[in-house]
């Protein structure tokens, strides 16, 4: 089964989803993992009734980030913004559906970390990075 998983990893790595920019984003935000250089900008199209209508993300890292990030927008297009801040890390993690070490947790997470901030409008500057809740 971890066989399959590491597949389904590759394949969002070499052929993401969802993958570029937005023009006229209503929701944008950029993070990096200063630890490993990763980067991950996402970019929502959320319409008047509140659903995100549209997704894309922009990004350079490893495997892990760049593939949670395509999963990620995958189970947010169509969900409602409110829907799309409830997502957890546990989501993250079981859609990677390997076991994550505490090194690559943030790799697996930045994403994640992207989505909340650019949904609640928060800068880099108000968003808590030590802050496991997200």
């Amino acid at each position: 089964m971890d066989d399959f998983y590491k597949e389904n990893i590759l394949d969002h790595y070499r052929h993401p989803r969802n993958a570029g920019k937005l023009e006229h984003p209503t929701h944008s935000h950029e993070e990096h993992n200063p630890l490993c250089g990763d980067v991950i900008r996402m970019d929502l199209r959320v319409n008047e009734q509140n659903i995100i209508e549209e997704v894309a993300f922009t990004g350079k890292g490893c495997a892990i980030s760049q593939a949670s990030a395509s999963m990620l927008t995958e189970m947010i297009q169509g969900k409602s913004l409110e829907e799309a801040k409830q997502i957890g890390k546990e989501e993250i993690l079981e859609a990677l559906g390997i076991e994550i070490g505490p090194v690559r947790l943030k790799c697996a997470l930045l994403s994640l970390k992207v989505l909340k901030a650019g949904a609640y409008g928060l800068s880099e500057e108000d968003w808590n990075t030590d802050d496991e809740e997200w």
